[in-house]
C-alpha cells in the first residue's frame, strides 16, 4: 500500500479536523446558528488578510472573486493595467477582455517581476487607468511579486485602484492589505486555508466602493454591493457552501491555536528556504528570479523530461507535484510548502526527488538535498 503525499500548490492537504467539521450534519443557512458562523468567519478572515475591511465569502473558486473584481469596479471601455508574468496574470487580462475592458499589459518574462518604476511610468503615461491588476504569488512560475512597492506607486492616486490576486499567496507570502494600499484582494480556500476548493474571498477598501457606483458592467451573483448588504446582517445574498464554511471556521480556529498568521508565515518561510536550499544543493535551477515562499518551482535537469520526473514522483513514490504550464510544460515541476504541510512532508518530498532523479539516470548524490534542508530546519525555531 502506497501513501500519497499531496504536495501540489493547490489543492493542498486538508486536516482531519476540518474534514470532520465539514462532515457534520448540515444546517439551514437562514438560521441564527449559521448567521453566527458567518459573523465568526468573516471577522476571523480579517487578520489573515491583515485588513480592517470587510471580507466577503462566495461559493466559487478564486477565479469567481477575480471576475467579481473586474465587473464591479470597471465599465466597458475603461482602461486597466495588467501585470502579466504567468498564467494567472494572463487570467486578469482574459477577464478584462471578456468584459470589454481595455487591458494595457506589462509583459514580464516568466520567472521575473514587473519593476514598480515601469508600473509608475504606465500610470503617468495613462492617467485614466482605473485599476492595476497584480498577482501576489504567480503560481505558474513560483514567483512572488513586490505588492508593497506597487501599492506605494498607486495609493496616492485617488482615481486608480490596486487589485491583487492572492489566491496562492494568502497566508504564505507576506501581505498587508491595509498597510500596503491593496484596494481589493481576492483569494481561495484550497491553499493555505487548508480547505477543499469551493470558496472565494474578497476584501474591499473604502477607496474601492465609489468605483462600484460608476461601474456599468453586468453582474449578478458576484455583485459586491449585494454581498455587503447581506454581510451587514451576517448573511449571504445567495445559498452559501454551508459545509465548507463550517470547515473554514475550524481551519481559522486551528490557525489561531497555532500562533496566528505571523507564526504561519514564519513556518512557511522556513520550509520554503529549506526546500530551495535542497534544490540548489542538488544542482537544480529554480524557475524564479524572485522565488516565492508559498511554493518552489524547479527546471528538470538536462537530459531529464519534466513529465517523466513528475510521473516517477507520483507513480513510484506517491508524491504528487504540479508540472509546468504553457511554455514550461514538460520542463518544470512545482511543489508547495503552505497550508497543512510540515517539515517532514518537505523532507519526504526532497528524498523522493533525489530518488526519482536517480531512477531517471541523472547523476545525483543521494542525501545532499536532504542535508541542506535539514541544516535550515536545525537553525529554525518552528
Amino acid at each position: 500500500m502506497k501513501k500519497v503525499y499531496l504536495m501540489t500548490p493547490g489543492p493542498t492537504p486538508v486536516p482531519s479536523e476540518v474534514r470532520l467539521a465539514e462532515a457534520r450534519e448540515i444546517i439551514h443557512h437562514r438560521t441564527k446558528e449559521f448567521s453566527d458562523t458567518i459573523k465568526i468567519v468573516s471577522e476571523g478572515l480579517k487578520p489573515i488578510f491583515k485588513t480592517k475591511n470587510s471580507v466577503f465569502t462566495f461559493a466559487a473558486s478564486g477565479t469567481g472573486a477575480m471576475e467579481g473584481a473586474v465587473c464591479n469596479l470597471l465599465s466597458k471601455g475603461d482602461k486597466a493595467l495588467v501585470i502579466k508574468g504567468g498564467k494567472f496574470g494572463e487570467r486578469w487580462a482574459n477577464l478584462c477582455k471578456a468584459y470589454g475592458v481595455e487591458a494595457i499589459s506589462v509583459e514580464v518574462e516568466w520567472g521575473d517581476v514587473a519593476d514598480p518604476a515601469v508600473v509608475k511610468k504606465h500610470l503617468d503615461d495613462n492617467p485614466d487607468i482605473k485599476v492595476v491588476f497584480a498577482t501576489l504569488c504567480e503560481t505558474s512560475t513560483a514567483t512572488e511579486y513586490p505588492i508593497r512597492e506597487y501599492g506605494e506607486v498607486i495609493k496616492s492616486r485617488p482615481n486608480t485602484l490596486l487589485v491583487v490576486d492572492a489566491i496562492s499567496g494568502l497566508a504564505a507570502c507576506d501581505l498587508q492589505v491595509d498597510n500596503w494600499g491593496v484596494d481589493v484582494c481576492v483569494s481561495g480556500s484550497q491553499k493555505s486555508l487548508m480547505l477543499p476548493p469551493g470558496l472565494a474571498f474578497a476584501s474591499i477598501s473604502d477607496k474601492a466602493w465609489p468605483f462600484m457606483d460608476k461601474s456599468n458592467l453586468p453582474k449578478f451573483y458576484f455583485d459586491f454591493k449585494k454581498a455587503r448588504k447581506a454581510l451587514e446582517k451576517s448573511d449571504t445574498p445567495f445559498t452559501p457552501a454551508v459545509s465548507l464554511i463550517m470547515g473554514l471556521k475550524q481551519a481559522l480556529e486551528m490557525i489561531n491555536a497555532d500562533g496566528g498568521i505571523d507564526k504561519i508565515l514564519e513556518r512557511v518561510t522556513v520550509m520554503g528556504d529549506a526546500t530551495q536550499a535542497a534544490m540548489k544543493a542538488l544542482g537544480l535551477k529554480l524557475i524564479s528570479k524572485h522565488p516565492a515562499k508559498a511554493l518552489t518551482g524547479i527546471f528538470a535537469p538536462d537530459g531529464v523530461d519534466g513529465k517523466e520526473l513528475k510521473k516517477t514522483l507520483e507513480k513510484k513514490y506517491g508524491v504528487m507535484v504540479a508540472g509546468g504550464q504553457d511554455q514550461f510544460e514538460g520542463k518544470v515541476i512545482r511543489l508547495t510548502h503552505l497550508g497543512y504541510i510540515c517539515q517532514f512532508d518537505i523532507i519526504t518530498a526532497i528524498a523522493a526527488i533525489e530518488l526519482s532523479l536517480h531512477d531517471l539516470k541523472h547523476p545525483v548524490e543521494l542525501g545532499k538535498g536532504l542535508k541542506a534542508a535539514q541544516e535550515v530546519f536545525a537553525k529554525a525555531s518552528i
